[in-house]
């Protein structure tokens, strides 16, 4: 019986310091948006990419994300759109400076390098559960995580009810997070 225990503890302490704690790379990491104005696409991106992320693919029960942008960095290439969507009706900067978004939980698919994640992103004040599918890459000193989702502006009142701004928009993550 001893030595059973003493395998399980093992194991347990094995598992847990695989997973491993990693802080995002601001500067080597990319949060980008896609979407159409006037039928024209319209891409953006953020940056000042901070938090944690907890991950070890053996024990995706304890892997999580909690991360977050600036929402002032907001970045079209056109320095007056960027200026109007820091204003209230689009991501209000003055009231909600940023972007954040929290892992509610993390699956393996089929694919050893492609997993599932489920979690809430805040924009504005509101919160909404995204899914996507997001792929890992061990690199020298750390891990780059890529996924991709969409979301409808309109659920996070973002624009109003403008006609010209497509409802949906496309967002990309690049991160590379060090150990």
């Amino acid at each position: 019986m001893k030595k059973i225990s003493l395998f399980f503890i093992a194991s347990f302490l094995i598992v847990s310091l695989q997973a491993q704690t990693l802080v995002p790379v601001d500067a080597a990491s990319s949060v980008k948006f896609t979407i159409k104005n006037f039928g024209l696409k319209v891409d953006g991106s953020m940056k000042g990419l901070q938090g944690k992320i907890i991950f070890n693919p053996a024990s995706l029960a304890t892997a999580s994300f909690n991360v977050s942008v600036d929402a002032a960095t907001i970045n079209t290439n056109n320095g007056s759109r960027d200026n109007h969507l820091k204003k209230e009706e689009y991501f209000d900067v003055a009231k909600h400076p940023g972007v954040q978004f929290i892992s509610t939980r993390i699956v393996a698919t089929n694919n050893p390098a492609i997993f599932k994640m489920e979690g809430n992103i805040t924009i504005k004040g509101v919160t909404k559960l995204v899914n996507f599918p997001f792929t890992v890459v061990e690199k020298p000193g750390g891990h780059s995580f890529s996924g991709e989702f969409t979301i409808n502006r309109r659920d996070f009142k973002v624009g109003g009810n403008s006609l010209v701004l497509s409802d949906n928009l496309i967002v990309s993550l690049s991160v590379f997070a060090k150990k």
